[in-house]
């Protein structure tokens, strides 16, 4: 047998059950060749489903939760699914029964500098499967160290990636930030040229290679960027890896300077590799979602530096409708004033089709501390950009991982994000800054809520007063999160407002 870690799963037929008698008990073992690569206190994720036609790992009903403190790695670690420090999530959503065909893969989760599970560094095991009431021998094999996708490689396209000192300093170790651009058709033909320069925020925990899909599988996008009458725009793709997940490109006290680090090292950096000059007030962002919030967020902490951004489905502007809670007044996010259990997700048609307790739940099986803290995911990103740090050095819990109870000290500390608030104490300094340079688009249907707050926010762009808003805010009936959002008819209207 090859040299790789080990996962050895025993389970029974009376195993699954229920949920209380799930009774699982898994060996790991590191192989010689990865004792080097190996990190202790990771998380150990192993996620089981009866789905075929993609590794578990990448979508599985069923996930287990271990952080490995206590781990000699030249022995076998064992863990037993009843024990109280492994988290279980999802059992009920697996609906197995005798004879089933289960699916397996497990993931040990170690890249401090990333909060995401598939990416570099972390290891992955092979995908195996078991039969509902065999009991299991066989090693599921970890075969590799993930490794991180490339960008492609294309004329038009350049990447940067450059160690960031003032996130090295903060941190205490090296860290990096990186994009990468797509130029122009004509660049290389017009040298000396000016372009207008767009920084696209991605999606949440979105990353620097998303210019592949738009090269490789939009055709359409393709087709129109290499045509000689497509808008001539340089396009720059922003990564957003964190310690805690999506960084949302701005100051935190558990981050780090990450916009000062956007906007002081990397952009300059940028623009001096592609020949951009700032004197010519052409510097736009542009995101959906995650993004969506960071360029409004960016734009408006930095009103002098950028000259106009594209927001659309934004995270929560105000934290008034937080999706559908008031973070400084409701008293949980799990229930609302109605007693009911409060949806996180939603179809267009309005099914509740998530609640925030089986979200934070889930998160809360991705994290080494066994709450969404460090899961990687949206409500642990957030809690690490908008929080203060706490007194163990992570972040602090905006809101209790079991119980959902807020802690109204620790949202208040989150209005310095809240962007209507932010805005309503320095409108008469930042407000002249902004014209002409806000538009936001949402469907009235999102999936996330994030609808809510927006209809908030453009309430109260509509009341301001010296100067009067004449910030662009429009909603689509019946449409969801990001239905509109469309990199071809973004760098059209950038192009058209350059006069490109």
């Amino acid at each position: 047998m090859k040299k790789y870690v080990l996962l050895s799963l025993l389970c029974s037929l009376g195993a699954f059950n229920a949920l209380s008698q799930l009774d699982l008990k898994i060996k790991f073992k590191v192989a010689d060749s990865l004792q080097n690569s190996f990190h202790k206190g990771g998380r150990i994720l192993i996620h089981l489903t009866k789905k075929t036609g993609a590794e578990p790992r990448s979508k599985s009903e069923m996930t287990i939760g271990y952080t490995a403190n206590v781990w000699d790695r030249k022995k076998e670690l064992a863990i037993h699914t009843k024990k109280k420090d492994v988290n279980v999530y999802g059992f009920e959503k697996l609906k197995v029964k005798k004879g089933d065909m289960i699916y397996v893969q497990a993931v040990y989760k170690q890249n401090e500098d990333d909060g995401q599970e598939n990416v570099a560094g972390n290891l992955s095991s092979q995908a195996d499967s078991f039969r509902l009431g065999d009991k299991i021998s066989r090693p599921l094999v970890f075969q590799q160290t993930i490794q991180a996708p490339k960008v492609i490689e294309h004329p038009l396209v350049k990447t940067i990636k450059i160690t960031s000192n003032y996130l090295s300093e903060f941190s205490g170790r090296p860290r990096t930030i990186k994009a990468s651009i797509l130029l122009p058709s004509d660049y290389y033909e017009n040298p000396g040229k000016v372009y207008p320069i767009c920084y696209r925020a991605p999606g949440l925990n979105g990353r620097w290679y998303a210019v592949n899909n738009l090269i490789l599988k939009d055709k359409e996008f393709s087709d129109l960027w290499f045509s000689k009458t497509g808008p001539k725009v340089i396009y720059v793709f922003l990564d957003s890896m964190g310690p805690y997940g999506d960084t949302y490109q701005v100051d935190s006290e558990n981050n780090g300077p990450c916009g000062k680090a956007l906007t002081e090292e990397l952009i300059p950096a940028i623009e001096k590799m592609v020949g951009y000059n700032p004197a010519n007030k052409m510097r736009f962002l542009a995101g959906c979602s995650t993004g969506g919030w960071v360029v409004m967020g960016l734009q408006i902490f930095y009103p002098d530096f950028f000259d106009g951004a594209w927001s659309y489905s934004p995270d929560p502007l105000e934290f008034e409708h937080y999706g559908l809670i008031n973070i400084y007044e409701d008293e949980t996010i799990f229930y609302n004033k109605y007693g009911y259990l409060q949806p996180g997700n939603r179809s267009v048609y309005g099914e509740p089709t998530r609640s925030m307790k089986d979200w934070i739940e889930n998160e809360n099986v991705n994290s080494r501390t066994n709450n969404y803290l460090i899961s990687g995911g949206q409500f642990g990103a957030y809690n690490a950009v908008f929080g203060p740090k706490g007194k163990d050095g992570l972040p602090s819990l905006m809101f209790d991982p079991k119980t959902g109870k807020v802690d109204k000290a620790v949202a208040k500390q989150w209005e310095k994000y809240d962007l209507k608030k932010y805005l309503s104490a320095n409108w008469p300094t930042i407000g002249p800054k902004l014209q002409g340079k806000l538009w936001i688009w949402s469907g009235d249907c999102d999936g996330l809520f994030s609808n809510v707050s927006t209809r908030f926010f453009k309430e109260f762009i509509d009341k301001t007063t010296n100067p009067k808003s004449d910030a662009h805010i429009s909603f689509t009936a019946m449409a969801g999160h990001c239905q509109e959002w469309n990199d071809e008819d973004v760098i059209k209207m950038i192009a058209a407002k350059a006069g490109k």
